[in-house]
């Protein structure tokens, strides 16, 4: 299974209370921090709803 490798690239200060939990979630703590997490609908729900905010890329295990 694939999994994806999600890096917060704009800052979740100053952003609706929803789009900081997510990021808070996720686990991405800074500017440029990476996650590595599974390819599933949950995981590809919340990248939608916070996309301004970072960016995805496949990693293959």
């Amino acid at each position: 299974m694939a999994k994806l490798k999600i890096t917060l690239t704009r800052s979740a200060a100053h952003r609706l209370p929803a789009q900081r939990k997510i990021v808070k979630e996720l686990g991405l703590a800074r500017v440029n921090s990476s996650v590595v997490k599974p390819d599933d609908p949950a995981i590809r729900g919340a990248v939608l709803k916070i996309a301004h905010l970072v960016s995805v890329e496949e990693v293959k295990d």
